[in-house]
């Protein structure tokens, strides 16, 4: 292993554990995998093709232990698209989304003016954490 891939792993190391994790062999290495690459949105499934493909020896079971356990820690925002898709988001700031459909496909909607309004009073003993909007795409219909 070369140098810049041990300072890559201490860090990512330090960020596990700066999260209240216990940095085990393999959160180590899907956290390098969800986070080397700048921000993305990836689901399980897709992480674990990745682990398998990088020769991490991981189950389907423990990459979605591993994504659920980042995103409680706030080391990802899980973004509920499709039905039964999720997407695991690496960019944890407030921002939206574009989904396009038939496509899989999401992206972040470039900062700009999105804005909600008349938002619900939340129930006593609450507050609004954060409101997502995903706007959903598809190719323009020939008329």
């Amino acid at each position: 292993m070369d140098s810049g891939c041990r300072k890559e792993n201490v860090a990512v190391d330090k960020r596990v554990r700066e999260a209240g994790l216990r940095p085990t062999r393999q959160r180590i290495a899907l956290a390098d995998l969800l986070f080397a690459k700048g921000d993305r949105h990836l689901s399980a499934e897709e992480l674990h093709e990745e682990a398998v493909a990088a020769g991490v020896p991981v189950s389907l079971a423990t990459v979605y232990n591993a994504l659920h356990q980042f995103t409680q820690a706030g080391l990802l925002r899980i973004l509920a698209v499709e039905g039964s898709k999720t997407y695991f988001d690496t960019n944890t700031s407030d921002h939206h989304h574009f989904y396009v459909e038939g496509e899989n496909r999401i992206f972040d909607i470039a900062s700009g003016p999105v804005g909600v309004s008349n938002l619900p009073e939340p129930p006593e003993g609450m507050e609004i954490a954060n409101v997502d909007i995903v706007v959903r795409l598809r190719p323009k219909r020939r008329d």
